[in-house]
């Protein structure tokens, strides 16, 4: 981690992982039937407390509901073990791709290693595109893109990156899960 004030910079040896949370709204109830009595303008200034270039620096943004009672008597879509071993194998494959770049994740590659070892269909290619040319995603945002992409390749084990793997990056990125950001 680099720091840099003034006439000052200094390099701290650093890796780790952030985990944040905030209401989907004001009052916390956004989305809930009508327990929710924001007001759009409410909504909007709730969404600008976190900027955008905090925004661009997290790779993965989930909405997450309060379940309800009939929701806990489900069937889960997959056991922990099963989730497991898929990240397991994922994580294998990732090493042993990225082993001659002395990185063993692909959180930790640059944009040159990226280029090296990223090959995208035509769709991907698409869709990365055109959410860079429609100002959804700062060059940073797109590298961060096609890293999660490259991380679903790796968990259902392809070598390309599919349209479909950049579409599923594409949804979990703070744009898309906090809605429309305004200027401040």
């Amino acid at each position: 981690m680099a720091l840099a004030r003034a006439r000052h910079a200094v390099v701290y040896p650093a890796r780790f992982m952030l985990l944040a949370a905030t209401n989907p709204c004001p009052c916390g109830f956004a989305g809930e039937d009508d327990r929710c009595g924001c007001s759009e303008a409410e909504l909007s200034r709730h969404r600008r407390r976190l900027s955008g270039p905090l925004l661009d620096r997290i790779d993965i943004c989930a909405g997450l509901s309060r379940a309800s009672a009939c929701s806990s008597s489900g069937k889960p879509l997959t056991s922990s073990s099963l989730a497991r071993e898929r990240v397991r194998d994922a994580r294998e494959r990732q090493a042993t791709r990225l082993e001659a770049e002395g990185i063993s994740l692909n959180a930790h590659m640059d944009v040159a290693c990226m280029g090296r070892h990223l090959q995208l269909d035509a769709r991907a290619e698409e869709l990365i595109r055109d959410a860079g040319e429609r100002g959804m995603l700062s060059a940073r945002g797109q590298q961060r893109v096609l890293r999660v992409a490259r991380t679903i390749a790796d968990l259902r084990g392809g070598r390309r990156l599919r349209g479909s793997d950049v579409g599923a990056a594409l949804a979990l990125r703070p744009e898309a899960a906090m809605g429309p950001r305004e200027p401040a």
